[in-house]
């Protein structure tokens, strides 16, 4: 019985397979944690460069008008650094490197609280988000 293909990995399998790929030379990925912006701006941001040549990414950024673009831009940095630390033997510029990924998603909140009418006091919530990036090669070569 051929029950492989539908079952549901663990996230701790997951996640070391994704670690035994990147090390073959595989797609990089970068983390950014806890950077101090509501996930919602951040997504705005990051939603212009998914799935985009990294070329025209990083010039996407450098001319969106929004303080979160200036945190995507060096976290794209560091996964094109990353990608070229695992493949050492190829170059940036012959790959077609491209965002193969993008993620955000909400981190911590610092729950704070000012003051209100009649005693009362209102919650802020100061969110944070995490952001990842994974970037990928389109041409693949044959692993010998």
């Amino acid at each position: 019985m051929e029950a492989t293909n539908n079952v549901k990995k663990k996230k701790s399998v997951l996640i070391r397979e994704r670690k035994e790929q990147a090390q073959k030379g595989g797609a990089s990925t970068a983390k950014l944690l806890n950077c101090p912006t509501s996930p919602r701006k951040m997504r705005l941001v990051v939603d212009l460069i998914r799935g985009e040549k990294v070329e025209k990414a990083l010039y996407i950024l450098k001319y969106t008008n929004k303080e979160a673009a200036t945190r995507v831009e060096k976290l794209l940095l560091s996964a094109i650094k990353n990608w070229e630390a695992s493949n050492e033997d190829k170059r940036v510029e012959d790959s077609e490197l491209y965002v193969k990924e993008v993620t955000v998603g909400g981190g911590r909140q610092l729950k704070r609280l000012r003051p209100a009418p009649q005693g009362r006091g209102y919650r802020i919530r100061k969110r944070s988000n995490h952001v990842t990036i994974v970037v990928d090669s389109k041409t693949t070569e044959p692993q010998n």
